[in-house]
């Protein structure tokens, strides 16, 4: 039997963060391998900025349970730490995050979130131009 494997999605309050599950579940091998989606927003922040709270977190779930995956939203003072314990607590092996405009490394969610976690783990970066319809014509 097949190790499983776990997928971690670091995801944000915007619509397009479909492609970005959707490249999860796409990394899936079998249907025993685990996909978490995972937002966390810093404490006093709302969940979903300018989205009405709601419909934000109504759209995430659907979408989550649409790809199989579950979902978890959470609040916390340090982002990057937050997620770092999560990959640790859930044995993470993959992590599939959104590409990053920052200019500096030090704006960087993803350059600073693989100095945090101490866990081996594999990111995929989802380009900003990439669309789920092409996703799908790339990986099917």
């Amino acid at each position: 039997m097949r190790r499983k494997k776990r997928i971690m999605v670091c995801v944000t309050q915007q619509k397009s963060c479909e492609r970005l599950i959707k490249k999860g579940a796409d990394l899936c091998r079998s249907e025993h391998d685990e996909l978490y989606v995972v937002h966390v927003v810093k404490e006093n922040w709302k969940y979903f900025g300018k989205l009405h709270e709601a419909d934000a977190l109504e759209y995430l779930f659907d979408i989550s349970k649409t790809y199989g995956a579950f979902l978890s939203v959470i609040k916390a003072i340090d982002i990057e730490t937050t997620l770092a314990q999560f990959i640790s607590d859930h044995k993470i092996e993959e992590v599939v995050m959104g590409e990053s405009l920052e200019q500096t490394a030090q704006q960087n969610m993803i350059h600073r979130l693989t100095e945090n976690t101490n866990e081996e783990v594999h990111v995929t970066i989802v380009p900003v131009d990439v669309n789920v319809q092409e996703l799908e014509l790339a990986y099917h």
